[in-house]
């Protein structure tokens, strides 16, 4: 399989990223190096598909004309790191989502203006994903990155207010207009209030339907070309490679040497629980070790949250949103679009169903699950270790069954999960907010 360009242009600035807050895990020790390298042909078939190496290039998003334009990933960087893009000029995109923690934030309900019901997954690799959000109920990562923007608790701005930033700043409207085209004249007040859009302030939202629907549109316009241009930076982010994947190309190669530098016997024997015993490879596998899909694993409700239906609203809300593959702002044509076409709708599977997570660099990113449920992986091996076909999951019916591993075999599976980690495969230079010239009028 041939492998990204990005990975080679990287791998010298890897010892750079580790000084920036980046962890390395450490190899085995002097005393811990001989590694049972037994695999069978299908074993080592499989550990070859786990590999980053593995990981196919990204494939074009036909709904956004400007995902892989250089332009567009520049001027999408700027506005991930604005904290203008916000109702109180505090928030950006990278307070939930920091580049020092692998694009997350340490917190199990990610804290915008104010605290939200569910964490904020990390971005590297989410471009190889079908489904956004943990309910999977935008469809492509520009519609992705609208939803926090308008959401009161997360950035809680509005659209006429986006507009007015990127026509108001120099530097904004001249590279937004090189990519799109001519920006609209929003300074008639009258026309276009101050504070206006979808949201859940009814004086806002009164303000956004006294508008015209020719002048919605045009600043709706806008905006869409807004998450357009963050999706394509967030294209830009990649896990790197872990020393899990230093084992795989040893192994491959029969290099014994180089596998016990690279995992320990613990990490060895985890890593056979991982693909075996412990069934984890149903749901985390591919490269990325998620399967993209949708699963209900009985995880109680956070502390004060009650009743989230995950996936089974999620998809409703895909099909009916305003920005999905086969909207009038999506760049796609109807046959790009069977992910949303052929979409599991309503169904029983789907009651409290959430995305699985990746589990590149899992064990730098607690807390864990959807609403941060589980403090660390400690806690959430026991869950799947306890689980049992006869308990009722808070919502819907749990897809667990026990894997009755032993303590030293959870301690043995922990330890791989650490093997996973690995600076991101993201140019430094993309990794903080960029200069950017802003207008002393705002």
């Amino acid at each position: 399989m041939k492998i990204s360009p990005l990975y080679h242009l990287l791998a010298g600035s890897l010892a750079l990223l580790a000084l920036s807050g980046f962890a390395v895990k450490a190899t085995a020790t002097e005393t811990d190096k001989r590694v049972d390298s037994a695999w069978s042909d299908a074993e080592i078939s499989m550990l070859r598909s786990l590999s980053l190496h593995s990981l196919t290039p990204l494939q074009a998003d036909p709904s956004n004309a400007v995902a892989d334009d250089p332009r567009a990933a520049a001027l999408g960087q700027k506005l991930f790191f604005d904290t203008r893009l916000s109702a109180n000029g505090e928030v950006s995109c990278a307070s939930c989502h920091q580049p020092d923690r692998y694009f997350t934030d340490g917190l199990g309900q990610a804290q915008g203006i104010a605290t939200t019901p569910r964490g904020a997954p990390t971005l590297l690799g989410a471009s190889h994903s079908a489904w956004y959000f943990w309910d999977g109920r935008r469809d492509s990562q520009w519609a992705q990155a609208l939803g926090p923007l308008e959401s009161g608790p997360e950035h809680g701005g509005t659209r006429v207010e986006f507009a007015r930033l990127i026509i108001e700043d120099p530097g904004y409207h001249a590279e937004y207009e090189a990519l799109f085209g001519a920006l609209p004249d929003l300074s008639d007040i009258n026309r276009f209030p101050k504070r206006a859009g979808p949201s859940s302030d009814r004086k806002t939202i009164d303000a956004w339907h006294a508008m015209s629907e020719d002048d919605r549109q045009l600043v709706t316009r806008v905006f869409v070309n807004i998450g357009k241009s963050l999706a394509a930076y967030e294209r830009l982010l990649m896990p790197g490679p872990g020393r899990f994947d230093a084992y795989v190309e040893a192994l491959q190669e029969k290099n014994e040497a180089a596998m016990a530098e690279a995992m320990t016997r613990n990490e060895v024997a985890g890593l056979k629980l991982f693909i075996g015993k412990a069934m984890c490879i149903r749901c985390h596998n591919g490269p990325l070790f998620t399967d993209q899909g949708f699963h209900n694993i009985g995880v109680p409700f956070a502390e004060g949250l009650h009743l989230d239906w995950g996936r089974y609203q999620g998809v409703q809300k895909a099909l009916k949103d305003e920005f999905n593959c086969l909207s009038d702002y999506s760049d796609a044509g109807h046959k790009d679009c069977a992910e949303l076409r052929f979409a599991k709708t309503m169904k029983d599977e789907t009651i409290g169903a959430f995305k699985a997570p990746t589990l590149r660099n899992v064990a730098e990113t607690a807390p864990y699950m959807h609403s941060g449920q589980f403090a660390d992986l400690d806690a959430v091996l026991d869950h799947y270790n306890k689980a049992t076909t006869s308990r009722k999951a808070p919502i819907g019916h749990s897809d667990l069954v026990p894997i009755n591993l032993a303590t030293e075999e959870l301690v043995q599976l922990k330890a791989f999960l650490h093997t996973l980690s690995g600076p991101p495969a993201v140019a430094p230079e993309l990794l903080r907010a960029p200069s950017v010239e802003k207008d002393s009028r705002r």
